[in-house]
């Protein structure tokens, strides 16, 4: 699988990789908050729309983030010569 009209990678830089680390947790706690706070029931209909517009947004972050990973995973993999890779999905079949 490759991504081709994935972001492109920023060039291996430490403070960089932090940063998107702490962005991808700091949305993903975003998200999950949104949820628990929808789930409760207390909000209404115009909070409701808000919150599931901002946790889509926090939700396409998140993706995004996961799908430059694995692209950068695949490059290093590439890079090295090591072994083909072989999907997530195709684990659980063994």
């Amino acid at each position: 699988m490759h991504y081709n009209n994935a972001i492109p990678i920023k060039s291996s830089n430490m403070p960089d990789n932090k940063d998107n680390l702490k962005d991808f947790e700091k949305s993903l706690q975003s998200l999950e908050k949104i949820v628990s706070h929808m789930e409760s029931g207390e909000l209404g209909l115009e909070e409701s729309l808000a919150q599931f517009e901002n946790g889509i947004k926090l939700a396409r972050t998140c993706q995004d983030t996961l799908a430059n990973a694995e692209l950068r995973v695949e490059q290093l993999i590439e890079k090295n010569g090591l072994q083909q890779t072989v999907p997530f999905e195709d684990l659980d079949e063994d």
